[in-house]
């Protein structure tokens, strides 16, 4: 199946929407591989939080959710950038 075709709905109510979103989620979260690539990416970003978001609204924790919303507004409006990486800075 290519990725622009839907599964078809039948095989979607298998799931919950909470099942649903978080495999979303983990789509669009960035991988430890491609961190130093996308961690500026602002739509990328955004999405991310998008979806963790969702997550959030779906377990009822609506705080968390409005702080992932704030977080994908913040990388649309440019409003936010990447934090350094970790590992670089550190003194040996």
């Amino acid at each position: 199946m290519s990725q622009t075709q839907l599964p078809k709905t039948s095989q979607l109510n298998e799931f919950s929407n909470l099942e649903l979103a978080q495999a979303l989620m983990e789509r669009l979260s960035i991988t430890p591989n491609d961190w130093h690539r996308l961690k500026s990416n602002r739509n990328f970003r955004a999405r991310e939080q998008a979806a963790a978001a969702l997550v959030f609204l779906l377990k009822d924790q609506p705080q968390e959710a409005l702080a992932r919303l704030e977080q994908a507004t913040g990388w649309l409006d440019r409003s936010i950038s990447a934090p350094p990486c970790p590992s670089h800075g550190e003194k040996k």
